[in-house]
């Protein structure tokens, strides 16, 4: 069969680089191609009226594929060049994923079988404002349950008044607290599940209208939980157990053995796993820590959990498990590894880095006929190049300040501060190992700030000054 004809359409300045990943995809792929490198530098500056003036074909392509920041309908300038014309991706390096190489079905993450109570931390202390704003805050994050956390050795009066205000906002409410009239008053007001039980209040606990959450007597003893829980099968109380998870440090790995010990000797009891325990008292990023327990608790079967956001880098933790928990699920389920499914827990660094190399950029930096600075980071090391020259170094300020002295005008306010807030991002990639484009916020992974309703920023020349100054048009 003859191979598929296909022409890429590219600006100065990328054509070298663009030429680079067709030759292997279309290696890969199978087709045959060429490349149109029009009379304009940038390639994110196209736009499908200029290029119907002055793209002409010598024959017809099966398919003609423009950058993906190209302007405009190409429907016109298929008809005029009597080839189909697309629109490709924005980054000339997601081409072979664009083109089905390692193509796969987004996974659906929709699913999961792992409940979340968050839990707001002292609430007695925090006023009904404060209260609410936070179970909104854990619900719209992905909590299914708001535990409202007494203080022990105290009785709130308001157990009942506050766990009415928040199911008539519609919330689900657990109580924590082994105070009889708090617990006593919340259920009345249809709080849904006590924390917690063991054998100093089973006995008035098993009478309530409500689910327990039973716990050992002894937190390092699993023995001391079995009573407790033939006294509530014996009175018909709904229940769910937790072994206790104990901070590193205070018998970590022993605690974590007795889930796996708990689910052998109760198959069919749901069992909770207080996370906290360990995200909270923990000083580290907690995204990697919630992953981890969420993959715990999907393969034991664990199908609740109790996490809180009290200290700083615990402050996004019920988001962070509601993501882990899809994607343990997903893992789990389709017996698939959690690799290249989501990338929304990859908050630090990025999933992948695409770089274009020392050669393409040294011709890229021979070609550059403008004032405006390209900004790189590659090869552990910051590059910048204009017209003036062409620097690279791990240190902005060095930069800067070589790159001045090559110049022959001087920048206006606005390009100064522009100019500073791209080599501070640019800074902050080669330190974590980011991905760092020009003019492209950093990604954050879910943190990552949501740019489509965002208005263009500012940058010293706009995108028509740099149309008309790039084009060649004549």
């Amino acid at each position: 069969m003859p191979r598929e004809q296909i022409l890429f359409v590219t600006g100065r300045l990328a054509a070298d680089s663009l030429r680079g990943v067709v030759e292997k995809l279309a290696e890969n792929v199978g087709f045959d191609f060429e490349i149109a490198v029009t009379k304009i530098n940038v390639a994110a500056l196209l736009h499908v009226d200029w290029l119907s003036r002055q793209l002409t074909l010598d024959r017809a392509f099966d398919r003609v594929i423009l950058p993906g920041y190209c302007q405009g309908d190409p429907t016109g300038l298929s008809e005029q060049l009597d080839s189909p014309v697309e629109v490709g991706p924005k980054d000339l390096f997601d081409l072979p994923e664009w083109f089905g190489q390692a193509r796969r079905e987004p996974a659906d993450l929709s699913n999961y079988s792992i409940e979340v109570l968050a839990e707001i931390n002292h609430a007695p202390r925090l006023s009904d404002d404060e209260i609410l704003r936070l179970a909104r805050h854990y619900r719209a994050s992905g909590a299914d349950i708001i535990d409202l956390g007494c203080i022990p050795g105290e009785s709130w009066p308001r157990a009942g008044e506050v766990t009415r205000l928040l199911i008539d906002d519609g919330h689900r409410i657990s109580i924590d607290s082994f105070d009889r009239m708090e617990v006593e008053a919340a259920v009345a007001a249809g709080a849904e599940l006590v924390l917690s039980c063991n054998s100093s209040n089973s006995d008035w606990a098993a009478q309530l209208d409500a689910e327990l959450v039973a716990i050992p007597d002894t937190p390092f003893s699993i023995e001391t939980l079995e009573p407790v829980v033939e006294q509530l099968e014996q009175a018909n109380a709904r229940f769910r157990i937790d072994p206790i998870l104990e901070p590193i440090g205070f018998g970590f790995a022993q605690s974590l053995s007795r889930y796996f010990e708990a689910r052998r000797r109760w198959p069919d009891l749901d069992i909770m796993m207080g996370i906290g325990n360990l995200t909270e008292l923990t000083e580290v990023d907690s995204a990697g820590v919630n992953f981890l327990l969420a993959g715990i608790c999907e393969e034991l079967q664990i199908h609740s959990v109790l996490t809180t956001e009290v200290v700083n880098w615990c402050r996004s933790a019920v988001r962070e498990f509601d993501l882990a928990r899809r994607q343990t699920h997903h893992a789990v389920k389709n017996r698939a590894l959690p690799k290249h499914v989501d990338s929304s827990l990859v908050v630090q660094r990025d999933p992948r880095i695409n770089e274009r190399g020392l050669d393409a950029l040294q011709s890229l930096a021979g070609q550059l006929r403008d004032p405006n600075y390209r900004l790189f980071v590659e090869q552990g090391e910051l590059h910048i190049m204009n017209r003036d020259g062409y620097w690279r170094g791990t240190d902005p300020f060095e930069l800067f300040r070589r790159m001045r002295a090559a110049a022959d005008n001087e920048l206006s306010e606005g390009h100064a501060f522009y100019l500073g807030y791209e080599f501070c991002k640019a800074a902050t990639a080669l330190l974590l190992g980011k991905q760092y484009e020009q003019d492209e916020e950093l990604r954050w992974g879910f943190l990552s700030l949501d740019q489509s309703n965002r208005t263009p920023r500012e940058s010293p020349h706009d995108m028509q000054t740099w149309r008309d100054q790039h084009s060649v048009d004549g």
